[in-house]
């Protein structure tokens, strides 16, 4: 399997998944569910899969975020349970779609699932705690929504083994989001906002990062920085070469190209203007 498919892959996958975070469709779910703050409904979002766990297990399995943001969701399994969630999180994705007019025909839709099934099927789950909740979790009728919770697996089963290679670069939750910044991958101000981590924690990164030689003094990455952080991301996609063995190169390539209308028809709808 080769290092540049993957890339190719992962890269599709990532961006067909990631239009539930910001449509307001999920907004309007968690509201019907009684929470109308943006961060635990996030949390008990992406969480739900997993079951009714504690706010520190989330913490552990999502990584880069501050104890006091994911701290937030405390009470999000009150006001309903994890199975609502996940069902509110279907519909808010079906109407989504429907919506920025993601147009995949039923052949389209057939074709994908004939990839993304027997790489689910044949995935080494081990160290994989979201990809493997994800994969337990009952599709819904909708073909096109099913397709997007089978991405959804894949999205998370290279987010799981990424966070594997942060730990084993000894990379902590707080320093990779600053690298992250510091080598341009998304504005400062997004990040510091969603995960949280106050003035003093930023900064003792910037330190810590200083000293590894990955960052200036004042912020900005070094040659070195940039190197490590292309360094990290490329042995995540050799970690996740495994994953997509079982399709070959040229499958995964037709996954991706099958898969990106749905990125493109949320570009086009505006969905992505906060982070631009």
């Amino acid at each position: 399997m080769s290092i540049d498919a993957v890339r190719e892959v992962s890269l599709a996958v990532n961006a067909a998944h990631r239009f539930i975070y910001l449509v307001p469709e999920s907004a309007q779910q968690a509201a019907e569910l009684g929470v109308t703050d943006r961060a635990p409904a996030y949390f008990a979002f992406r969480s739900a899969p997993m079951g009714a766990v504690p706010w520190q297990v989330t913490l552990a399995t999502f990584y880069n975020f501050s104890s006091r943001a994911v701290r937030s969701m405390t009470g999000v399994w009150d006001a309903a349970p994890p199975e609502r969630w996940q069902a509110a999180r279907f519909i808010a994705a079906e109407r989504a779609m429907r919506r920025a007019g993601v147009h995949l025909t039923d052949d389209q839709i057939d074709e994908a699932r004939s990839l993304t099934d027997p790489v689910i099927t044949a995935a080494d789950h081990a160290g994989k705690p979201l990809a493997a909740a994800n994969s337990s979790v009952p599709l819904p009728p909708d073909p096109l929504t099913a397709l997007w919770q089978q991405i959804t697996v894949l999205r998370e089963w290279r987010g799981d083994a990424h966070i594997g290679v942060l730990v084993d670069n000894r990379l902590g939750p707080c320093d990779c989001n600053v690298l992250h910044t510091a080598t341009g991958r998304l504005p400062t101000a997004i990040v510091r906002n969603t995960r949280q981590w106050n003035d003093e924690e930023w900064a003792a990164a910037i330190d810590r990062l200083v000293r590894r030689g990955w960052l200036n003094t004042d912020g900005t990455a070094t040659a070195a920085g940039a190197t490590a952080r292309e360094q990290i991301e490329a042995e995540t996609d050799e970690h996740c070469a495994a994953l997509w063995a079982p399709i070959g190169d040229a499958a995964a390539r037709r996954l991706a190209a099958l898969i990106t209308p749905i990125d493109d028809a949320f570009a086009a709808a505006g969905t992505y203007a906060p982070l631009s």
